[in-house]
């Protein structure tokens, strides 16, 4: 039986958002600031429209509406004091729309971008977009129809991410899976000095527990790759929790150690799930189970040596 399938019978429910966001502001590490590394940003207004509308519920309820006003709405009452999003299109202009929507909303630190290393003006494009030091890096993994665990194969994919490499810049994958998890190992072996970031590995809920850990202890001794804790409620997973998900979480830190996890929302992919209120609320009740050494390393000391972002407002921390 699946994890998934022992706890979605447990009948756990979700917070109101008002209860949440009462208790994730009065949690005992409500003062530590917070860099989410994972947000997305769209606009479905706009005359081409948008290739991804956020979640169903989000699609439904903002009409895929998610500025970075929209965002600040929420995040500012949490101690949420920075952002990082993650690119939602793999349209090449959509790197200059978000980059122009950050320019003026200090929260947003930067991006992730979408370029494909593979192609033929992957060298250009990339040296015209990390001229803007909000530009942190490019995304690749399980996304819009590409199999990073192919791509690896491709020398011309290799090439590209070394330049990623060499400009000290950071690749964010998507959508984790065991053969995903595989590929990240494969590549660190290819591109030693690539800072690699594993999105939402909370999520994943392997059919072979065996295989998983075993690629979780090869990771575990591979410093360059970093996890992202996120999706901790997700869909995938009926319970809702700290208790229905303590237990794979104390697997992934025992794996990547308290130097190399960050925060991410995935706003607003998660809304229908849990709102940031609730997930900062279950970090918070995780991390008040460790150090507080560990919870500000995760919360936002960890995102600056990872991504490497610049401060553009006062309230936000600095090493």
């Amino acid at each position: 039986m699946k994890r998934r399938d022992f706890l979605g019978g447990t009948g756990a429910v979700i917070l109101s958002e008002t209860m949440a966001t009462t208790i994730a502001q009065a949690a005992p590490l409500d003062d530590i600031p917070i860099i989410d590394t994972h947000v997305h940003l769209f606009d479905s207004r706009r005359p081409q429209g948008v290739p991804y509308a956020g979640s169903p519920e989000w699609a439904r309820d903002m009409h895929g509406v998610a500025l970075p006003s929209t965002y600040d709405a929420y995040a500012r009452p949490l101690n949420i004091v920075g952002a990082i999003e993650l690119e939602a299109s793999p349209w090449v202009e959509d790197n200059l729309w978000v980059l122009e929507q950050m320019a003026t909303d200090p929260l947003f630190v930067g991006t992730v971008g979408d370029l494909e290393p593979e192609k033929p003006d992957f060298p250009e494009l990339f040296d015209r977009f990390r001229k803007n030091p909000m530009f942190l890096g490019i995304r690749c993994g399980n996304i819009w129809g590409r199999d990073v665990s192919k791509q690896i194969d491709d020398p011309k994919f290799i090439d590209g991410l070394r330049r990623v490499a060499d400009a000290d810049m950071v690749m964010d994958s998507a959508n984790p899976t065991i053969d995903l998890l595989r590929a990240m190992i494969r590549l660190n072996d290819k591109i030693p000095n690539l800072r690699i970031v594993i999105d939402h590995l909370p999520q994943l809920d392997p059919d072979d527990e065996k295989a998983y850990a075993a690629l979780l202890a090869e990771i575990h001794g591979r410093p360059k790759i970093n996890a992202k804790l996120s999706e901790i409620d997700h869909r995938s997973m009926k319970a809702r929790g700290l208790a229905a998900h303590k237990a794979r979480l104390d697997q992934l830190m025992e794996a990547f150690g308290e130097d190399r996890v960050v925060f991410g929302s995935d706003w607003p992919n998660s809304w229908g799930t849990a709102t940031p209120a609730q997930i900062v609320a279950i970090a918070r009740a995780y991390f008040a189970t460790r150090t507080r050494q560990a919870a500000e390393k995760y919360f936002w000391k960890n995102s600056l040596a990872i991504y490497k972002w610049k401060k553009r407002a006062a309230n936000q921390p600095s090493l």
